[in-house]
């Protein structure tokens, strides 16, 4: 099952409206903020790297109030 790490910089004061909105989606498993560069990172997997991608490229980026995303595939050895 493909997994990803999503760092997450969100606009001024939306960071609680955007971690929740991440939390209530069913393919997140962790939502943690963050000080620092970034203020969000979430741990995502999907049945496929297709589903992933699409979930990366079009689900996400519709939250409102995310500025900006860094996205870490996971492999396994």
């Amino acid at each position: 099952m493909p997994e990803a790490f999503v760092l997450f910089k969100t606009l001024p004061s939306q960071e609680r409206n955007v971690y929740l909105a991440l939390t209530s989606h069913d393919s997140v498993s962790e939502v943690h903020a963050l000080y620092g560069e970034y203020d969000l990172i979430v741990r995502i997997s999907a049945k496929d790297s297709a589903t992933l991608s699409k979930m990366l490229m079009t689900e996400f980026r519709q939250i409102e109030g995310i500025k900006d995303t860094q996205t870490l595939i996971a492999v396994d050895y």
